[in-house]
C-alpha cells in the first residue's frame, strides 16, 4: 500500500481531532503523524514548526466567526466568536496562542472591528472584546475541563453558573456609547 499523501488542510483537521480526543498537553506533532501514519518530519514540510500548526488550527476555529461586516451587531458577532472556540476542546486556549504572537488571520478582530465602525478606535476596542471574549471562553473550558476530571468539589461555587449574563454584560460594558 502506498503511503498517503497529505496536506495542510489534512493535517489541521487530524490536529483538530486530536485536540477534542486528547487536550492541547498531549497535541504533538509526534502524536498527529502517528496518527496520520507518517514521520514527524513530514508535517514540517506543511509547517516550519508546532507554533504555525497552532495558528492554522486557530483559523481554522476561527472560520466560523462571519467575515467583516458594519451592520453586523457587535453582539451577534462577538457571540459567533464565542461559540467558535468552544466548538473545540482547548480551543480558546489555541486561539489566545496564536493571537499573543501575533500568528494567523485576525479574521475575529476584523469581524468585530467591522461592527464597531462608529468607535474612532474600533481596532482596539475590537482587540479589547476580543481579549474579553478569549478571556471568558478559557474561564468555561477550564471549569468544563476540570469537572469532566472530577477536579471540583460538587459543592463548590460555580464561577461560570451565570456565563451568559456575565458574557452579555461585558460585551454590552465594553462597547457602550458605540453604535452597534
Amino acid at each position: 500500500m502506498a503511503p498517503s499523501r497529505h496536506d495542510r488542510h489534512s493535517v489541521i483537521d487530524c490536529a483538530l481531532h486530536l485536540l477534542d480526543d486528547i487536550g492541547l498537553p498531549d497535541l504533538s506533532m509526534r502524536r498527529i503523524a502517528a496518527e496520520l501514519e507518517v514521520q514527524p518530519s513530514a508535517l514540517y514540510w506543511h509547517f516550519p514548526n508546532k507554533q504555525a500548526l497552532l495558528a492554522g488550527v486557530a483559523d481554522r476555529i476561527l472560520s466560523a466567526v462571519p467575515a467583516p461586516d458594519a451592520s453586523r451587531d457587535t453582539s451577534q458577532v462577538a457571540r459567533a466568536v464565542l461559540d467558535a472556540l468552544l466548538a473545540y476542546r482547548d480551543g480558546a486556549e489555541i486561539v489566545m496562542s496564536s493571537y499573543a504572537l501575533r500568528l494567523g488571520t485576525p479574521r475575529a478582530q476584523r469581524a468585530l472591528a467591522a461592527s464597531l465602525t462608529a468607535h474612532p478606535d474600533s481596532d482596539v476596542l475590537a482587540d479589547a472584546v476580543f481579549e474579553f471574549i478569549l478571556g471568558h471562553a478559557t474561564l468555561l473550558q477550564q471549569r468544563m475541563h476540570a469537572q469532566s476530571i472530577g477536579a471540583v468539589e460538587p459543592d463548590a461555587q460555580d464561577p461560570t453558573a451565570h456565563s451568559d449574563a456575565v458574557f452579555c454584560a461585558g460585551i454590552r460594558a465594553l462597547t457602550a456609547g458605540v453604535r452597534t
